[in-house]
């Protein structure tokens, strides 16, 4: 069964910098994406960065990836979100969710989600 997990979020002030983790498990497929979201409150959710376990990376904004920096680790288990500068609009839950084969910039592509981690920045 497949499983993500995420991790690292919390409360910090603007300026500040998180990393996020998104532990996974289950997963079996040679080749998958991995893609990190968010929801701030009264907003849709909205897709932050996408990784092939080729290990290419695509952005929906490329305005964050000055400050949000996707690695993984050797054993390609763990996905981390490196968070920086972090903005009072950056409030919002992270999730990380996953995908058999290509990377996709809808969420409905996605058929695991972890359950979230809250991020909130203070001004």
């Amino acid at each position: 069964q497949v499983r993500l997990v995420e991790s690292g979020g919390g409360s910090v002030q603007a300026g500040g910098s998180l990393r996020l983790s998104c532990a996974v498990s289950g997963y079996t497929y040679s080749s998958y994406c991995i893609g990190w979201f968010r929801q701030a409150p009264g907003k849709e959710r909205e897709g932050i960065v996408f990784t092939h376990s080729g290990g290419e990376s695509t952005y929906s904004d490329y305005s964050l990836k000055g400050r949000f920096t996707v690695s993984q680790d050797n054993a390609k288990t763990t996905m981390y979100l490196q968070m920086s500068s972090l903005q009072p609009d950056d409030t919002a839950m992270y999730y990380c969710a996953a995908r058999r084969g290509s990377c996709a910039l809808q969420e409905s592509a996605y058929s695991y989600w972890g359950q979230g981690t809250q991020v909130t920045v203070s001004s």
